[in-house]
C-alpha cells in the first residue's frame, strides 16, 4: 500500500509539474498555456518517452479535473446571457452535428470502409470538446463576448446530441438493434435535464440562498457549491450525459452568487491544482507509431474535413453577426474530445472498427484539439482588446457583479446586526 501510494505521489508530481512548465513554455512563446499541457503529455506519455503511463487513479483525477473546469466556466457564465443566444446555439449545434457527419461518412464509404466503421467514425467527429475552448477563453479574458456565449451554448446542446447520436449508433451496432423507448427517455431526460436547470434551478437557488450563510460549518457557500457541482455531474452521468455538463449547469446554477459569496476565486485554486490532469491525459492518448504512410493519409483527410465541417457548419448559423463573430465560433468548436474518444473505444471494443480506423479518430482528436488554442488566441485579439481595462469605465456586467456585492455586503451587516450579543 506505501509503494502504491509513492507510485501514485510520483506519477502526480511529474505530471503537473510537466504540464506546468509546458503551459509556462507556450505562454512565453504567446501562444496558449493549454497546448503546452497537452503536448506534455504527447511527450511523456506512455507513447513517447513512457516516464509516466496513466493509471486509472489518474485517470479518474484527470476526469475530476474536466468537470471542475466547467463548473468553473459555468460561475462565469450567467443563465440569462446563455438564454439570450440559444436560439443561435441551437443552430450552431445542429450544423456542427450534420455537417461533420456527412463528410466523415461520406468520405469513409467513398474509401470503402464498410458502412458500421464509417457510422462510427463519423460519430466520432460530431462531439465537441468545450473542456478545450473554455479554458483558452478562459486564459484570453474572452468568456464575456458573444461568441463565448454562443460557443457555451451550442457545446452543451451539441453534447447532448452526440449522446443520443452515440445511443442509436450503439443500437445499430448491435444484435438486437436500436432500443427505441431507451432512446426516447434518453431524448426526454437530457431534455428535462437542461429545462430544469435553465429555468428552475436559479430560482431554488434564490429562495434557499438567504439560508446558506446560516450553516455553522466555515465557508458554507463554497461547500454548497461542491456539493451541488459533484452530485450534479453524478446525475447527468445517470441519465446517459457527460458529467461536465451537469458541472457546467451547477456553475450556472452559483453564477449569480459568486461575487457575492467570492465563489471564483477559490474554486479556481482547485481548478489550477486538477485542471493540467485533464490536459496532460489527452496528450498521452496519441499514439503516433501506429499510423502507417495510407493511415496519415487517411488521418489527415478526415482530421481537415473535422475542422472545415465546424467552422463551416457552425459558422453559418451566426453568419449574421459578421464574419469574425462566425469564424470564432466555428473554431470554437473544432476540439474534439473525451466524447470523440469514447465513441471511438466503444467501436474498438465491440468490434465494430478497426484498430487502424480508432488511430484515424484518435488522430483528429489530437489535430483539432491543437488546431483550435493558436488560432483562437488570433481571432479572439480584437474582442479582448475591445473591452474595458483597468482604469475605465466598467461594463454592464461589471457593474451589475458590483451591486450584488454592495447588495451583499448591506444584507450581511443587516444580519449580523440583528443577532443577539451571545451569537
Amino acid at each position: 500500500m506505501q509503494h502504491d501510494t509513492q507510485t501514485l505521489l510520483l506519477e502526480l508530481f511529474v505530471i503537473f509539474v510537466a504540464a506546468k512548465l509546458g503551459g509556462e513554455l507556450f505562454e512565453r512563446l504567446r501562444m496558449p498555456a493549454v497546448l503546452g499541457e497537452i503536448l506534455a503529455g504527447v511527450v511523456f506519455g506512455p507513447f513517447a518517452m513512457a516516464w509516466v503511463i496513466p493509471s486509472p487513479t489518474v485517470l479518474s483525477i484527470a476526469e475530476l479535473g474536466a468537470i471542475f473546469l466547467l463548473f468553473t466556466v459555468g460561475l462565469e457564465t450567467r443563465p440569462k446571457d446563455l438564454l439570450k443566444v440559444g436560439r443561435e446555439a441551437t443552430g450552431v449545434a445542429l450544423g456542427g452535428i450534420a455537417l461533420p457527419f456527412m463528410f466523415g461518412f461520406g468520405y469513409m464509404a467513398l474509401a470503402r470502409h464498410p458502412v458500421h466503421e464509417s457510422t462510427f467514425v463519423a460519430a466520432a467527429m460530431v462531439a465537441t470538446s468545450v473542456g478545450i475552448t473554455a479554458r483558452v477563453l478562459r486564459d484570453l479574458n474572452a468568456l464575456d463576448t458573444i461568441a463565448a456565449k454562443i460557443i457555451l451554448g451550442a457545446a452543451v446542446i451539441d453534447d447532448i446530441i452526440g449522446m443520443i447520436l452515440l445511443a442509436f449508433v450503439v443500437g445499430l451496432a448491435s444484435v438486437g438493434g436500436v432500443q427505441w423507448l431507451q432512446l426516447i427517455v434518453l431524448i426526454a431526460e437530457a431534455v428535462g435535464f437542461t429545462v430544469f436547470m435553465l429555468f428552475v434551478a436559479p430560482r431554488v437557488m434564490r429562495r434557499v440562498s438567504p439560508n446558506i450563510g446560516r450553516l455553522s460549518t466555515h465557508n458554507p457557500q463554497l461547500i454548497m457549491a461542491l456539493t451541488i457541482c459533484l452530485g450534479l455531474s453524478v446525475a447527468a452521468e445517470k441519465i446517459g450525459l457527460a458529467a461536465i455538463i451537469g458541472a457546467f449547469f451547477a456553475g450556472l446554477t452559483f453564477s449569480d452568487f459568486s461575487p457575492r459569496w467570492n465563489l471564483q476565486p477559490r474554486v479556481e485554486a482547485i481548478n489550477e491544482f486538477l485542471a493540467p490532469f485533464f490536459f496532460f491525459t489527452m496528450g498521452a492518448r496519441l499514439d503516433l507509431r501506429i499510423l502507417t504512410p495510407d493511415l496519415v493519409i487517411s488521418a489527415l483527410v478526415i482530421s481537415l474535413l473535422a475542422i472545415v465541417a465546424k467552422i463551416v457548419g457552425c459558422g453559418l448559423p451566426v453568419w449574421g453577426r459578421g464574419r469574425e463573430i462566425a469564424m470564432q465560433v466555428g473554431v470554437g468548436m473544432t476540439p474534439r474530445g473525451e466524447v470523440g474518444l469514447i465513441v471511438a473505444l466503444i467501436g474498438l471494443q465491440m468490434n465494430m472498427i478497426s484498430p487502424g480506423a480508432y488511430a484515424i479518430v484518435i488522430f483528429m482528436t489530437a489535430s483539432t484539439t491543437l488546431f483550435a488554442p493558436p488560432l483562437l488566441r488570433i481571432l479572439f485579439r480584437n474582442s479582448v482588446a475591445e473591452q474595458p481595462q483597468p482604469g475605465m469605465l466598467p461594463s454592464r456586467t461589471s457593474l451589475e457583479q458590483i451591486t450584488d456585492m454592495r447588495t451583499g455586503l448591506a444584507a450581511g451587516a443587516s444580519e449580523a446586526g440583528s443577532r443577539k450579543p451571545s451569537e
